[in-house]
């Protein structure tokens, strides 16, 4: 783990510099780039803040109806994919183990439940999220597991509990083929 000096909110900007590799530096965990990358800025991040005191993350979304999503799924009747936001969700956790000063490449590893009751269609116009980090593990493998929500305007809508994202080191995941299974 790297002592980096951390700041409790971040930019648009700031998260593309994520996704390049630039705002933790080399070996960091990584956001997604371009359109996969499902945050356009955090507003809180903590190491003690959550039920448990262990972190808690608060992002946001802004909702356009150009968004690529809207146009493929589905023709004439668009909405966000479900597993967008819970992308996003494992994203937020990736960008908490950068943000910790942990090393290596962040993959989500699972999540034990997820209940949408609701749907993020065209005329919404933010996306929130909260993660509730749940266990911090550094050991061989550096994991974290944390509790989310998403609400469209102020309204929950999604929920995920089990969330995980682990670090590996490139050696770990890359190999001869193309199916890598980690444990």
């Amino acid at each position: 783990m790297q002592d980096i000096p951390r700041k409790h909110s971040y930019s648009r900007d700031e998260l593309i510099a994520c996704g390049e590799g630039e705002l933790f530096g080399a070996g960091s965990p990584r956001l997604p780039v371009g359109p996969m990358r499902m945050v356009d800025r955090i507003t809180s991040i903590s190491a003690d803040g959550g039920t448990r005191g262990l972190g808690e993350i608060r992002a946001e979304l802004d909702i356009d109806p150009s968004l690529w999503f809207f146009d493929c799924h589905f023709r004439g009747d668009p909405v966000m994919p479900g597993c967008l936001g819970l992308d996003a969700m494992w994203q937020l956790i990736g960008f908490f183990l950068a943000w910790s000063g942990h090393r290596g490449l962040g993959r989500a590893l699972g999540v034990d439940e997820v209940r949408f009751t609701g749907q993020v269609l065209p005329g919404v116009q933010r996306i929130s999220y909260v993660v509730d980090v749940t266990r911090v593990i550094v050991r061989r493998l550096v994991m974290v597991v944390g509790d989310a929500t998403l609400a469209a305007d102020g309204e929950t809508i999604y929920t995920a509990k089990g969330l995980r994202v682990g670090l590996f080191d490139h050696g770990n995941l890359l190999g001869s083929g193309a199916i890598q299974r980690v444990a």
